[in-house]
């Protein structure tokens, strides 16, 4: 079985050419979205590969359509060739039935994963240069006086936690943290 998906950004975007295009390729069901790419919680795509089985094709009208980084877009085709499902993208002219589509997105996967060691390279030599300088990294540690006041104020049990946390400066994980670390002294 062919299974189709079409992603639009916007509300006011025409799915039509894409559909077209999928209904053309034979896709006996369309798993339509209209939001942004850049959001990893796309229940539509989600619904789609849950419908997938052994066997079927997973059709998308462009690569852009199914993931905006090469590292999502992996993501994606790892969890079809743990599914043993093939993979169109029709205009990159992307077939995984074929020996050259398999090639390209064998090709695809090697650069997914180059990128993916330069930025964690590039990551780690940035804090290595970083911690040479005395910098450790994270956040930094909340003002004591202003934990005191804010354990102070809970105490009192006439505020809220978001009264508290207005008031001090300090978030909430940080007042429940000193809370859970007072109780256990």
């Amino acid at each position: 079985m062919k299974i189709g998906y079409a992603r639009v950004s916007t509300a006011d975007q025409s799915l039509d050419l894409q559909l077209d295009a999928l209904r053309k390729n034979g896709c006996e069901e369309i798993f339509t979205e209209k939001m942004s790419g850049a959001k990893d919680n796309r229940p539509e795509l989600a619904n789609a590969l849950k419908a997938l089985r052994p066997g079927d094709t997973f059709v998308v009208y462009k690569l852009d359509r199914l993931a905006r980084s090469t590292k999502k877009l992996l993501e994606v085709t790892e969890q079809l060739k743990e599914k043993q499902v093939e993979f169109i993208s029709i205009k990159d002219n992307i077939d995984t039935n074929t020996a050259t589509g398999r090639l390209m997105f064998g090709m695809l996967a090697v650069l997914a994963e180059f990128e993916r060691d330069i930025i964690r390279e590039r990551t780690l030599a940035g804090l290595e240069a970083a911690r040479a300088r005395g910098r450790n990294g994270g956040r930094p540690a909340a003002d004591p006086k202003k934990v005191q006041q804010a354990l102070t104020l809970y105490d009192s049990k006439k505020y809220t936690i978001k009264e508290i946390t207005d008031a001090t400066g300090i978030g909430r994980t940080t007042l429940y943290r000193a809370l859970e670390k007072r109780k256990q002294q």
